[in-house]
């Protein structure tokens, strides 16, 4: 199938669930699997625990922006053989990350917003862009309480900046707390840098731990401000 435009919106209209996470998961991956697939940030496994309960097979993917904790692989590495799954990985195109290094060098995104968007187009949202063509739906771990620019998403939605296939968001209404508590009950792989202090984890340069009493996403583009904190991969038109 391929569902665009308004037969995106007959999908949508089409999910009458309770709404809880598990829930809408299940009617994601019944509804479109194999044209399906879980974005991981691999900040921890929730999604995926739910997700391999349901079916086994399910589809993971990753971006691996080129700067990456070492405690990201290392959480990779868990989810891939606790698991049993494969994670598809997805990388910047290599002149496009050249061509930048050499014109404002390691840390030329610090230097303005502009710069540091441009970073984030190349390392993460054009290499999202060929991951999900051949898909129907993706599965993000997405939350409101992250971000004012994420506080209105929610769990079923038509993805407008990526031609239309649905966008799934079973972590929407979901607090920090409640996905620790899951992750422990369930046992599932996370990213060890939260034991260091860090609430919100991306890229090495980026990210940082966290004082006590702070925003969970003070740790990410410390030097911005609070609404620019997005890097492209849930924002429609993205601009740099």
């Amino acid at each position: 199938m391929n569902l665009h435009n308004a037969g995106s919106t007959e999908c949508l209209l089409d999910y009458h669930g309770n709404g809880d996470a598990e829930d809408v998961l299940r009617w994601a991956l019944d509804k479109f699997h194999p044209r399906i697939a879980i974005a991981c940030s691999l900040q921890h496994a929730v999604l995926v625990a739910m997700a391999v309960k349901i079916r086994p097979d399910v589809r993971v993917f990753s971006i691996d922006t080129g700067r990456l904790p070492e405690e990201t692989y290392e959480c990779a590495r868990d989810i891939e053989q606790r698991y049993g799954i494969r994670i598809e990985w997805h990388f910047p195109r290599r002149e496009e990350v050249e061509r930048i290094m050499r014109a404002g060098g390691p840390f030329s995104f610090r230097e303005s917003l502009e710069a540091r968007r441009e970073c984030c187009a190349i390392r993460k949202v054009e290499p999202l862009k060929r991951a999900l063509p051949g898909l129907d739906a993706w599965i993000t771990g997405i939350r409101r309480d992250q971000t004012t620019t994420r506080s209105s998403a929610d769990k079923v939605e038509i993805d407008r900046g990526h031609g239309g296939i649905i966008k799934v968001n079973p972590l929407a209404d979901w607090s920090h707390e409640q996905i620790r508590t899951y992750a422990e009950e369930n046992a599932a792989p996370y990213n060890k840098l939260f034991e260091k202090g860090y609430t919100s984890i991306g890229c090495a340069s980026c990210t940082r731990a966290i004082e006590p009493g702070q925003d969970p996403r003070a740790g990410r583009w410390w030097w911005e401000q609070p609404e620019h904190k997005e890097c492209g991969l849930h924002v429609a038109n993205w601009q740099i």
